[in-house]
């Protein structure tokens, strides 16, 4: 079980899964003082519930401080600590004449019971939230995430895209490659390693994937269309590599190129970017850990939870039927 007491990737994960936070807010039944729209909590509040005292409170913004406020803990002052007190100032048991009030929202209050290690609260709610995150994806999943890559809408542009790509690296190698058939496997990794610093084998192993299941299937849309720009691009270096020389490519020349292909200081940003997207990705929908990407794993952006997982999201089926275009890619994907 992940201990959120000490991953600040894991608190952010769930305060950034909006429909996460809702469910365990449903849960709770705790609603706090509606001010602007969001509920708030005061310092006597919190310490009220997680059975603590002011001091541990404190020491705690001390020490947290960035990510409280970044997660919504917010000091009233001025205008809007008037305003607050105006509404709540009877119910208020501190601060009543200081100059500014220390407020959490609702956010900010599950990222400090993600942190408290004083409070028995604390700990029951921090098991709570896990299964409550866990069964939140399995409502929307139906207790499998292995194709929740397929909810964006961008998927079923790139998958629909990816075998003409496909067809232009395959076609290279075989006209411009001294080879025999296995350098499809071969080359296949090479694009794999360049990209991901592993093999396609490492890779179906890593998310449990049978012989017959194709990698590309579980990859989301921007580490496809990064892939198919690898092939094509490697595909014309080889043809203008191989008219150069008068002659087909010897393996240990197309290793070089591909080598050359990829250090080129363009690459970086985008390399960079898909290998984040696939490590924290996967880490937070699937609980995987691509043990070589590691260092690239990050919280997701509410945006990200949204896009595979909120209203927007939708299964392949319900995207085909609204595209019936795409019946011919749903059919592809459905006989891999």
């Amino acid at each position: 079980m992940k201990d959120l007491t000490v991953s600040a990737i894991d608190r952010q994960n769930i305060l950034n899964n909006n429909q996460a936070v809702e469910n365990i807010q449903k849960y709770l039944g705790i609603e706090g003082m509606l001010f602007n729209g969001e509920y708030k909590f005061t310092r006597h509040t919190i310490a009220s519930f997680y059975q603590i005292d002011a001091s541990t409170i404190d020491r705690y913004l001390a020490s947290n401080e960035e990510e409280l406020k970044h997660n919504g803990y917010t000091n009233l002052k001025g205008k809007s600590l008037k305003e607050f007190k105006e509404q709540f100032g009877w119910m208020l048991q501190e601060g009543a004449k200081a100059p500014q009030l220390g407020v959490f929202n609702f956010r900010a209050f599950l990222n400090l019971g993600m942190l408290l290690t004083e409070s028995e609260k604390a700990k029951a709610l921090r098991s709570a939230i896990l299964d409550i995150v866990i069964d939140t994806l399995n409502q929307k999943m139906g207790g499998s995430t292995k194709y929740i890559n397929q909810r964006d809408e961008d998927f079923l542009v790139s998958i629909a895209r990816e075998p003409l790509y496909r067809k232009e690296f395959t076609q290279a190698l075989n006209q411009y490659l001294a080879m025999g058939n296995y350098k499809y496997a071969v080359y296949t990794d090479a694009i794999y390693t360049a990209i991901f610093d592993g093999k396609a084998k490492e890779y179906k192993q890593t998310l449990q994937l049978s012989e017959a299941e194709n990698p590309r299937d579980t990859m989301y849309a921007e580490i496809i269309n990064l892939i198919s720009s690898f092939e094509i691009g490697i595909a014309d270096a080889m043809k203008n590599k191989s008219e150069q020389l008068g002659r087909k490519l010897m393996p240990v020349e197309l290793d070089i190129l591909i080598q050359d292909f990829a250090s080129q200081r363009f690459w970086l940003p985008q390399i960079t970017d898909a290998r984040t997207k696939m490590a924290s990705r996967d880490y937070a929908f699937r609980d995987i850990v691509h043990k070589r990407l590691e260092p690239y794993i990050s919280s997701l952006s509410p945006n990200d939870y949204d896009r595979f997982l909120g209203d927007k999201s939708k299964s392949l089926i319900e995207r085909v039927l609204e595209n019936p275009a795409l019946l011919d890619v749903f059919k592809r994907l459905k006989d891999r």
